[in-house]
C-alpha cells in the first residue's frame, strides 16, 4: 500500500527501499518503522513511501521502548566483550579456543543486531573504555554481519562473515601485552613481529575450527585491493571475498576507536577516507555498502561542532554526503559550505 508519509505510523513495514531525490539510501526493505524513521523521512522530503499495513498495534508485542532496547544491547554488548576476554586467554595458554563458546556469542549477537537498523547508534554505544582489541573484535564482527548483509549475502552466510570479523584478530593473543598496547610508533622490527598476528590467527582458528575459510580471513584481513598488504602481498580476488569485506569493517572500526597511539576520529569524516580508499586499497563493493547505508543513520543525531556549538544533523547534503546540514540552535550550518567549521564529535542522544 502505498501511504503518504505524514500518515505513516511507528510499527508500519516497509514494502520497499526508500531513497531519497538524491538517490541515496534512506530505509530498508522489511524496516519497522519507528518515529525517528518517519522525521528522517519528511525531513528528506520524501512524500510517500509503499508499506505492507498502516497498524502499529500488529507488531507492538515485538517493539521494545527505546530505553530497554538501550539497556539490553549494553548487557549484550558487556557479556560479549567479557566473552572475547575469555577466548583471547584461551588463544595465549592453550593456542586454541573453544567454538561452541564462539557460536554461542554470535548467535546471541546476530539475534540482535537482526532488530537493529541504526548501526551508528550501535558504534556510539560501543564507544567506552574496553580493552580495544576486545571492543574491537565485537566491532568488525557486527559490522562484518552488517555489510555482508546489505551486498546480499544469505543469513547463513551472514553469520559466518560475523564470525570471521570476530575472530579475525584472535593471533593478536600471542602477541605481547607490551607491544599492543605501546603508545608510540612500532620500530621496524615490532612491526615486522606485530605483522605475524595474520599467521597465528591462521593458526589458531585452523586449530580451533577446521574451517579453512574462518582461518583465511584471520590471514587475509590485512591484504589490500593493489598489493599493498600482508602477510603475503595478494592482489583482488586473490583475497577471499569475506576477508574483503573484514578489512573493511577491521579499517573504519580501528579509525574511530581510541587506542594508546591514536585518538579516534569523528564518524562521518571516516566514512569519507573509507571512500578514497575503495579506490585501491579496500574493496569498492563492500566499501560503498557501508557507506550507503550508513548515511541516513546519522540525520537526527546531536553532534558538536569545532564553533563549540551543538546541533543536530538534519539533512545529507546532495552535494557532499559527507558534509551534512546541520541545525543548531540559531541557524542551519551547512558544512559544504561552511569549511572552517567541523563535526568534532557524535553523540548517541
Amino acid at each position: 500500500m502505498r501511504v503518504h508519509v505524514t500518515d505513516l505510523k511507528p510499527g508500519d513495514l516497509l514494502k520497499n527501499d526508500v531513497y531519497n531525490s538524491s538517490g541515496l539510501h534512506m530505509l530498508m526493505k522489511g524496516s519497522l518503522l519507528s518515529e525517528d524513521d518517519i522525521t528522517k523521512l519528511l525531513q528528506h522530503g520524501i512524500d510517500y513511501a509503499d508499506v505492507e499495513h498502516t497498524t502499529s498495534n500488529l507488531h507492538s508485542d515485538t517493539q521494545t521502548m527505546p530505553s530497554d532496547q538501550t539497556r539490553l544491547l549494553t548487557t549484550l554488548f558487556d557479556d560479549t566483550i567479557k566473552g572475547t576476554e575469555s577466548l583471547f586467554q584461551q588463544a595465549m595458554e592453550k593456542g586454541f579456543i573453544d567454538e561452541a563458546q564462539v557460536d554461542e556469542i554470535l548467535i546471541n549477537l546476530t539475534t540482535q543486531l537482526e532488530k537493529q537498523k541504526d548501526v551508528v547508534s550501535l558504534l556510539l554505544m560501543l564507544d567506552g573504555d574496553n580493552d580495544y582489541t576486545y571492543n574491537h573484535s565485537l566491532q568488525v564482527g557486527m559490522l562484518a554481519f552488517y555489510i555482508a548483509g546489505w551486498m546480499g549475502y544469505n543469513p547463513e552466510e551472514c553469520l559466518t562473515v560475523a564470525k570471521a570479523g570476530y575472530l579475525h584478530d584472535i593471533g593478536k593473543s600471542k602477541i605481547s601485552p607490551e607491544m599492543l598496547h605501546k603508545p608510540g610508533k612500532l620500530t621496524p622490527e615490532e612491526f615486522e613481529e606485530m605483522k605475524k598476528h595474520t599467521l597465528y590467527g591462521y593458526e589458531i582458528v585452523k586449530e580451533s575450527t577446521q574451517d579453512e575459510i574462518l582461518a583465511t580471513v584471520a590471514l587475509q584481513h590485512h591484504e589490500r585491493e593493489d598489493g599493498s598488504g600482508y602477510p603475503y602481498g595478494l592482489k583482488g580476488n586473490d583475497i577471499h571475498p569475506y576477508a574483503r569485506i573484514t578489512a573493511v569493517a577491521d579499517v573504519y572500526s580501528a579509525m574511530t576507536t581510541n587506542r594508546v597511539y591514536q585518538t579516534k576520529q569523528e564518524l562521518i569524516s571516516v566514512l569519507c577516507e573509507l571512500y578514497s580508499l575503495s579506490f585501491g586499497q579496500l574493496n569498492g563493493e563492500a566499501t560503498q555498502e557501508l557507506i550507503k547505508h550508513m548515511l541516513p543513520n546519522f540525520i537526527g543525531k546531536r553532534v558538536l561542532l569545532t564553533s563549540g556549538e551543538t546541533g543536530i544533523i538534519v539533512m545529507n547534503n546532495p552535494a557532499d554526503y559527507f558534509l551534512p546540514l546541520v541545525q543548531t540552535s540559531t541557524a542551519f550550518i551547512d558544512l559544504a559550505k561552511e569549511r572552517d567549521i567541523a563535526i568534532v564529535e557524535i553523540y548517541i542522544q
